[in-house]
């Protein structure tokens, strides 16, 4: 199919400046296409921003991009009102929200205030500043790069920020080969360089359209509910996955079972995406708290633990 066609053009674009992480651009593809956001977890240096910059290089998006610290205030994440004095009349000067990519780098290291921001425009695509409300511009992606818990700098996000994200994705570091070869390739020059746009923003909305029209039985329906509703019930959680987590998986499966090339969902797709999709929305005890990798434990103890049905 020639939607098909484009998706594999996205990704093959994008494996030109990131090396050795076909699993992560594929899995950030499908966070796109279920028009979800996308949070990057991992040490300085892996390739975090490069992967972001990459895909709106190749989605022709327009973007912005802010390195968050802690004086980093809301309004420049979301405008604010400015007095015109020939006028007489107060101004709206748009933040840096306004774009189709906002790439969030290193967001753990803003305070609470200036991340919590964030949290109209990745649910409603839209902002209010002095109780106006102003649109952003379709379609809207965040990609936003965290260091681990307790590097230095950093801070929890809080789990309302969390539920906002579709999947969080780890890049670790390249095996020797890979290494090997963006070394190789660096000494040519940026390898963000050879990045081409190669679809359209029309196109990316074909793209999401037909992910769509994937369809969904109600078995698997069930399947997706029986597992969030698992994590909701697990002794060592504090707090388990929300709706909007099993609307976003959904979502996610759909895309998934597109991106193999099938008009339908199959319990192998709810496998292949449950991980990244749940693990950064359980919340963990206290003095665990931030622990990504007991959280992806847990997740794949329940994914263990619930039977996946059988489809005729």
């Amino acid at each position: 199919m020639d939607e098909l066609h484009l998706a594999a053009k996205v990704v093959n674009e994008v494996k030109k400046a990131v090396v050795g992480k076909d699993d992560a651009v594929v899995k950030a593809l499908l966070a796109i296409l279920s028009r979800g956001h996308l949070l990057l977890e991992d040490i300085p240096g892996v390739g975090k921003t490069t992967m972001a910059l990459a895909f709106s290089k190749t989605l022709g998006l327009s973007y912005h991009r802010v390195q968050f610290t802690p004086d980093v205030m809301p309004s420049d994440l979301t405008g604010f009102s400015l007095y015109n004095k020939t006028t007489g009349q107060m101004e709206y000067q748009p933040g840096a929200l306004l774009c189709n990519l906002f790439l969030a780098d290193e967001l753990n290291r803003a305070t609470s205030r200036t991340q919590s921001a964030l949290l109209e425009a990745m649910e409603e695509g839209r902002i209010t500043v002095d109780g106006v409300t102003h649109p952003i511009p379709e379609p809207f992606l965040v990609i936003a790069t965290q260091n681990p818990v307790g590097a230095s700098g950093t801070q929890l996000l809080p789990d309302s920020q969390l539920d906002r994200f579709a999947l969080r994705l780890t890049m670790g570091y390249p095996s020797a080969g890979d290494e090997l070869d963006l070394l190789q390739r660096k000494l040519k020059g940026n390898p963000l360089d050879q990045v081409n746009q190669v679809i359209s923003t029309g196109q990316l909305a074909t793209l999401r359209e037909a992910v769509d029209q994937v369809f969904i039985d109600d078995v698997v329906l069930d399947y997706i509910i029986r597992l969030v509703r698992s994590t909701r019930s697990h002794p060592r959680l504090m707090q388990g996955a929300s709706p909007r987590a099993t609307i976003s998986l959904s979502s996610l499966c759909q895309a998934t079972a597109f991106l193999r090339g099938r008009d339908y969902v199959i319990p192998a797709d709810v496998q292949y995406i449950w991980a990244e999709a749940i693990s950064h929305r359980l919340l963990l005890p206290m003095g665990d708290s931030g622990d990504s990798r007991q959280a992806l434990a847990i997740a794949a103890e329940v994914l263990d633990g619930v039977q996946p049905p059988r489809l005729r």
